[in-house]
């Protein structure tokens, strides 16, 4: 009789509507979704936006961005460029064993290249990152009177640096606009499906059309300690993730 009961209720109760994260396909259709065009927009990235900037802060903060709080933009440019390809930790102490030998370009240029290579080793290339860093010096007080530019155009111009490197050294070193993206924040915009790109330099152009300005300047730092710490490129933690009810999770072929 309970049996025939329950049977009878739920045969004749709706089922709730679940929710389920969006699954973008090859070409961006929608496989499986409750919402339009199947990937993230605006609305959504603002929601998980907010929890990645409250979960981001039991993290350590990023090198760079430490170095920042000095408002020295010639710190941040080279601490950038001492970043690339290298861990955050070695990054911080090289930093730091560089510019308590010289820190304005000036300074520098007064060091040979052997001793800045011995300051900055173990980071990655750090015979091409001296010799880079000798370069700009030169260039800065040749052509900006000592003085870091503050347009991405006048720092691509410098030796070794990058979309990154200008993008951050705008942002951190001048307090200016800028989309600063590197592999993280390339990699977690692809995967929540808010862009679809094949580089770096591609994704920060469609963030420029797509992303609203008031999260260009935090974009980076919020998606690099996520990406250190919980959305990894390989094995993610998905399964504590505080944004996986809106994630497809693509790209992503195992995961925690």
């Amino acid at each position: 009789m309970v049996f025939r009961f329950l049977f009878f209720t739920l045969r004749n109760k709706p089922l709730a509507p679940f929710r389920v994260a969006p699954r973008c396909g090859k070409g961006g259709e929608t496989l499986w979704s409750n919402q339009i065009n199947g990937c993230m927009d605006n609305k959504t990235l603002a929601k998980a936006l907010r929890k990645i900037r409250k979960a981001v802060k039991s993290f350590r903060s990023l090198a760079v961005t430490q170095i920042s709080l000095e408002n020295d933009p010639f710190r941040v440019l080279v601490s950038c460029l001492l970043s690339l390809r290298t861990r955050d930790e070695v990054t911080e102490v090289a930093s730091e064993r560089l510019f308590a030998l010289a820190g304005t370009p000036e300074a520098l240029l007064l060091i040979d290249q052997k001793t800045i290579e011995e300051a900055i080793y173990p980071v990655a290339f750090f015979r091409n990152k001296a010799a880079s860093l000798l370069d700009i010096c030169h260039h800065l007080i040749k052509d900006h009177n000592g003085k870091v530019p503050d347009s991405i155009d006048e720092l691509l111009a410098l030796k070794g640096v990058g979309r990154k490197t200008a993008n951050l050294t705008v942002v951190l070193g001048h307090k200016g606009m800028g989309i600063c993206v590197d592999i993280h924040v390339h990699r977690i915009c692809n995967r929540l499906g808010y862009v679809k790109t094949k580089s770096p330099d591609e994704t920060e152009s469609v963030l420029r059309q797509k992303l609203p300005k008031r999260y260009w300047r935090e974009i980076n730092d919020l998606l690099v300690a996520f990406g250190q710490n919980v959305c990894k490129p390989v094995s993610p933690f998905c399964s504590s993730c505080v944004v996986a009810e809106w994630c497809p999770k693509n790209e992503v072929e195992r995961s925690r």
